[in-house]
C-alpha cells in the first residue's frame, strides 16, 4: 500500500461511498469491479501466451533456417553477359563517328 494512503484516509473514501451510492448499490458496484479487475487479468494472461507462442514460432523458424541455409547459384558469367545484351539493346555500344558497330 502506498505510504500517503493511511487507515483514516481509506474509511473516509469508503463512508463517502455509502453516503454517494447507498447501501442497495454498493455491493453490485464492488461486483462489478471484480468482475472488471478478472476480466482485465484474463486479458493480460491471453496476450502474454499469444506472444509467447509468437516469439516461440520465430524462435523456430529462426532455427530451422540456420540448420538448413538456402543454397546460392554461381553468377560468375553473367554480369558480363547481362551489360553487354543492354549495350547493344540500345544501340548506343561500340559505335564510332560513321555509325559503324565495332565487334568485340
Amino acid at each position: 500500500m502506498p505510504s500517503w494512503i493511511g487507515p483514516w484516509e481509506i474509511a473516509i473514501v469508503l463512508v463517502l461511498a455509502l453516503l454517494i451510492f447507498g447501501p442497495k448499490k454498493l455491493p453490485d458496484l464492488g461486483a462489478s469491479l471484480g468482475r472488471s479487475i478478472s476480466g482485465f487479468k484474463r486479458g493480460l494472461k491471453e496476450s502474454q501466451e499469444e506472444i509467447k507462442a509468437a516469439v516461440k514460432e520465430d524462435v523456430a523458424v529462426d532455427k530451422e533456417a540456420a540448420l538448413n541455409p538456402p543454397e546460392t547459384a554461381s553468377v560468375s558469367a553473367a554480369p558480363s553477359q547481362a551489360s553487354g545484351v543492354r549495350a547493344e539493346a540500345s544501340g548506343t555500344a561500340g559505335t564510332t563517328q560513321t555509325g559503324s558497330t565495332e565487334q568485340s
